[in-house]
């Protein structure tokens, strides 16, 4: 299959032998645009819902493949829907701003846009989006750190408000760990605009000593495989220190062959969490161990360049569920892109222009 949009040299990044061809590359992000409503919104296919970080991550993965219009658009809904508060809802029917079906404001998906639109603004140089963008960042990370807790951590959401719009005292270590890597994000863009954010480094340095040393301080969530790679994959956890953790629970979550588990004992092994720890492998130097998970994963590509969520191989053996989402391509995409060296996507997983040594003196 020819795809119409493709221009030299905008997918020779994201050809990866046994993963992907220059053509299959093209064809998964032209199945990512199909999907993509004329206002921006990317939902995680046509009729289901969009939630902030999903959007975000399929917007990251255009940027990648060099659609960098149709990734402005996305970030361009998200500052044209948020809330007064700085937040998203959880989830919005079809994309549909005034159609929210989940109206909990979860810290994570809150968070995660200001990743996006510092690879926006990596990808493109462009200046005056960062500026036009700024003002939702600050918003957003404001809800944010409005949630973290005494001990660093950052609780995982704030009810409904038809619930009472609480604040829930519960952290979660994956959207933790992924909140450390957005407020780095967001504290770059504040350096770029010199405005520098002092209050937002002491929450950084507070929640990614959480994150590294206090595992106490978070919902005991263990049996997911996110729990394991995502303290790597935020960047909170580096070095030696990463590549033991990945390897203490290896044997536990990664299927040879068919890619890596969502939660045990389930015999299920997902897209999504196969590329993620393909790009936490890439940022802890195991590039090798990342090309195998990804090749391990072909077997979810459907027709047409999509991939499945995820397949039960124990038992009936079936793609379950029965769904080829934005959010699983795009981490297939951004994965390819780090392991290809698109500067835009190694810079934000690899840490290049982002803020270190954040960590409160007393607990280096």
């Amino acid at each position: 299959m020819t795809v119409p949009w493709r221009r030299q040299g905008r997918t020779e990044h994201l050809v990866l032998p046994g993963v992907l061809t220059a053509e299959q590359a093209a064809e998964t992000v032209a199945g990512i645009l199909a999907v993509q409503r004329e206002d921006g919104a990317i939902p995680w296919f046509r009729g289901h819902h969009l939630d902030p970080w999903d959007h975000t991550e399929a917007a990251m993965a255009l940027d990648a493949a060099g659609e960098h219009d149709a990734a402005a658009r996305a970030y361009e809904w998200l500052a044209r829907h948020q809330n007064e508060d700085g937040s998203w809802y959880a989830a919005y029917h079809d994309g549909e701003a005034d159609r929210p079906t989940d109206r909990g404001r979860e810290s994570n998906f809150c968070a995660y846009p200001a990743v996006g639109v510092w690879h926006h603004y990596l990808a493109t140089g462009d200046d005056v989006f960062l500026d036009r963008m700024w003002p939702s960042v600050r918003a957003a990370i404001g809800f944010v750190l409005r949630l973290q807790l005494p001990g660093g951590q950052i609780g995982w959401k704030r009810e409904a408000p038809e619930d009472g719009g609480a604040a829930v005292g519960d952290a979660l270590l994956t959207g933790s760990s992924s909140v450390y890597h957005a407020l780095r994000c967001a504290l770059a863009i504040a350096e770029e605009r010199e405005e520098p954010q002092p209050d937002w480094e002491l929450a950084a340095g507070a929640l990614g000593h959480a994150v590294r040393r206090h595992p106490e301080r978070f919902l005991d969530k263990s049996r997911y495989s996110m729990d394991w790679y995502y303290p790597v994959l935020g960047g909170a956890v580096t070095g030696e220190e990463a590549r033991t953790r990945i390897d203490a629970r290896w044997d536990a979550f990664v299927v040879p062959g068919l890619g890596v588990r969502c939660v045990l004992p389930n015999p299920w092994v997902t897209g999504g969490e196969s590329c993620e720890l393909a790009l936490a492998l890439w940022a802890v130097g195991e590039s090798d161990r990342a090309l195998e998970v990804l090749q391990s994963i072909r077997h979810l590509r459907a027709e047409g360049g999509m991939y499945w969520t995820g397949y039960v191989f124990e038992g009936e053996r079936a793609v379950w569920p029965e769904e080829l989402t934005t959010w699983t391509a795009g981490s297939l995409l951004l994965a390819v892109a780090a392991l290809g060296g698109d500067e835009a996507t190694t810079a934000v997983f690899g840490g290049e222009r982002l803020p270190r040594g954040l960590e409160p003196e007393c607990c280096r």
